[in-house]
């Protein structure tokens, strides 16, 4: 196991000591969510947690739960969730986010705004002073508007790439059928609010992987003295 891999399985493992029995858990997206999804998995197996329901936040961790007898239930059919645990590409020291490399940010965000509590958990490199300098800002956009979004987003000073597929000919198609504008901002992105709203009003524009004032608390999983090892991040601001 890489370290990188073993940063993310040390802290996909403290998220779950943070799960109880009976509680309604919001099942993130992404290689540190699934590592997370297979711990859950295994302390309902072993009987240490009871009366668990999962809320996935894509096709993926849906898929990934079933495959493991994780008791699923929809997003509509619950009024909240008792912890969201999700990873992130980005992570500033306010603990806003970017999201959605995998292209599942849309349903990530409707989860996340449900919960009674979002924990996200990355490793240390996805630890940033500043959102967007290096990791792309993803937004989703209808199929028939992409081109219309990249051309108002280009006033904004952001340079946009419609996300390409790479085992198939074609566009990345969201679960919800739509295409993915990655958005570079020429100084990053200042002031998150202001930009997750600006482009949300878009016309032709689904939702974007900027997640303000949303995360309660983020674990980090760094490499120490050639040992995986688990913090909590401290909130700045």
């Amino acid at each position: 196991m890489d370290s990188q891999t073993q940063m993310k399985q040390i802290v996909a493992d403290a998220a779950i000591k943070e799960v109880k029995s009976g509680m309604v858990i919001g099942l993130g997206s992404g290689s540190t969510a699934a590592l997370m999804i297979k711990s859950l998995a295994d302390e309902i197996r072993s009987g240490k947690l009871k009366n668990i329901r999962g809320v996935a936040t894509s096709f993926q961790s849906e898929v990934l739960a079933l495959q493991l007898d994780i008791p699923l239930i929809d997003l509509a059919s619950v009024s909240q969730i008792d912890l969201a645990i999700d990873g992130a590409d980005e992570v500033d020291p306010g603990f806003q986010l970017i999201k959605g490399g995998g292209a599942c940010h849309v349903r990530e965000k409707l989860v996340a705004s449900k919960a009674n509590q979002l924990m996200i958990v990355v490793d240390e490199t996805k630890l940033v002073k500043n959102l967007n300098q290096s990791f792309p800002l993803p937004v989703e956009v209808l199929p028939n508007a992409w081109k219309q979004v990249q051309e108002v987003i280009s006033e904004m000073n952001g340079s946009t790439t419609l996300r390409m597929a790479t085992k198939k000919a074609g566009p990345v198609v969201t679960d919800q059928g739509n295409l993915i504008l990655d958005v570079l901002f020429n100084d990053g992105i200042q002031n998150p609010k202001e930009i997750e709203i600006s482009i949300n009003n878009i016309p032709g524009v689904l939702e974007n992987g900027l997640f303000v004032d949303l995360t309660d608390k983020v674990l980090v999983g760094k490499i120490e003295n050639d040992n995986p090892v688990v913090y909590s991040l401290a909130k700045v601001g």
